[in-house]
């Protein structure tokens, strides 16, 4: 590594010790002096508390099938950190993300008081490599919240909302009234609102905030939705489209709803002049792939990945685990060991009291991520008391898959989960490779 990448590598890695600083003046500042490179590129917005990765990977799979030259920026990756920045489903290269940080180390040391977070600088280098791919359309993550989140310097198409539900309580509140005018934030005059599967209390907040700014607010069950049993195949019917026989290859029911919201952002974002069409609809939800959520890896025992952090993901994470128990049925059931690693900040056992119950469930392996916030094992064993399933303790999730494996024969099920960077270690092992530092 020459004596310039390696100051560059140090320096990102160094800015995870910053934590989260919420606020958007030293993005701005930093994108200031880079010469504003998101005011180069049409964008779509996308926040909520679960199903805002699906939603923006299945908007940039259609735009891309449409012919668009598409970024998609999310976060965080599961192995490699240039996974957060992609155009066209292509990582960018490593040379760029070490080039791009050695300038965003030179901005900040020439316009900032203090350094930038690592979420806000890595943010930065999307757009910049986005500005320099020449990208027609960025899908956007939205990290945390929203008001102040690094992301909501750009005024996009069109701003989604999928879901509402308590999580990062320390800095967007403790009711989900709190929570949706955080995620709010993200909503700009004249630009379209969509909002997924909301309770009523966090919809009148959308809506309010939408009215304030003089913008339409368009809800799922309202306005458009997406029926069907599984997205193997569902409809579409929208606020002026409807599109029969659509297939998605991401499992789980809850992936219609963020069908359904991509689709109504689509449908604005066409309104708006981004021309989309039915066949890239189509071939684009056909095409779509989003790793570590409900992920199958392989089978004999059959392996699922997915980041379930909270209740509301755990819910829709043992729904599927008890949708695929009941297709087995009574005559080879097969046994469902669970590996669960958390963040300390998380419901543990909000998430484990629902994992648990889950039918056919005969282990749960409890472990850690190689994070300083991660959840220590011991302590995730004592949230699992009263749960009534044997539990297993390992350090690490290396460990712990081996033990899950161990315990498991050809017709059984592993389900690793609890967070995306469990799910990134467990995949790091399953494919032989190592996980990037790079984790916030």
């Amino acid at each position: 590594m020459d004596i310039g990448v390696e100051r560059s590598v140090t320096y990102l890695y160094g800015l995870q010790s910053h934590g989260i600083k919420p606020g958007l003046t030293r993005t701005r500042a930093l994108l200031g002096s880079l010469g504003d490179p998101h005011r180069s590129f049409r964008s779509i917005h996308v926040g909520g508390t679960n199903g805002k990765g699906s939603t923006a990977a299945m908007i940039a799979s259609v735009l891309g099938s449409r012919g668009y030259r598409v970024g998609l920026y999310t976060s965080p990756h599961l192995i490699d950190f240039t996974e957060r920045i992609q155009v066209n489903g292509r990582v960018i290269p490593s040379d760029r993300v070490w080039a791009m940080t050695e300038k965003i180390r030179q901005a900040s040391d020439e316009c900032l008081s203090e350094p930038p977070t690592f979420f806000e600088a890595t943010t930065v280098m999307a757009f910049a490599c986005f500005a320099e791919a020449g990208v027609d359309c960025a899908v956007i993550e939205v990290g945390l919240g929203g008001r102040f989140d690094a992301t909501n310097v750009l005024t996009p198409l069109v701003s989604v909302i999928t879901t509402i539900g308590l999580d990062h309580q320390e800095y967007l509140g403790t009711t989900p009234e709190s929570i949706a005018f955080e995620k709010a934030g993200i909503i700009k005059q004249g630009v379209p609102v969509v909002a997924g599967r909301l309770a009523p209390g966090p919809l009148s907040v959308i809506r309010r905030e939408a009215m304030e700014r003089e913008v339409s607010c368009v809800a799922l069950g309202e306005d458009f939705d997406a029926r069907g049993e599984a997205p193997e195949q569902f409809s579409y019917g929208g606020m002026r489209r409807r599109y029969d026989s659509l297939s998605c290859p991401l499992p789980g029911r809850h992936q219609l709803d963020n069908a359904a919201c991509a689709l109504a952002a689509l449908e604005l974002a066409e309104a708006r002049g981004l021309a989309v069409g039915e066949e890239a609809v189509r071939e684009g939800l056909r095409a779509v792939r989003w790793p570590g959520r409900l992920e199958l890896v392989s089978r004999r025992p059959d392996v699922w990945l997915d980041g379930a952090h909270n209740p509301q993901a755990a819910e829709a994470l043992a729904a599927h685990l008890t949708a695929l128990s009941a297709r087995r049925g009574s005559a080879a059931p097969g046994c469902l060991i669970l590996v669960v690693g958390m963040m300390r900040d998380k419901d543990r056992k909000g998430v484990l009291s629902r994992l648990a119950f889950v039918p056919g469930v005969s282990h749960l392996v409890v472990t850690s991520a190689a994070h300083p916030r991660a959840a220590d094992p011991l302590e995730l064993a004592h949230d699992c008391e009263g749960l009534g399933v044997p539990v297993a303790v390992r350090p690490t999730v290396a460990e712990a898959f081996a033990h899950a494996r161990s315990l498991a024969g050809p017709g059984d099920t592993i389900c690793v989960t609890g967070s995306l960077l469990v799910v990134g270690e467990a995949k790091a092992v399953l494919e032989g490779t190592t996980v990037s530092g790079l984790r916030g």
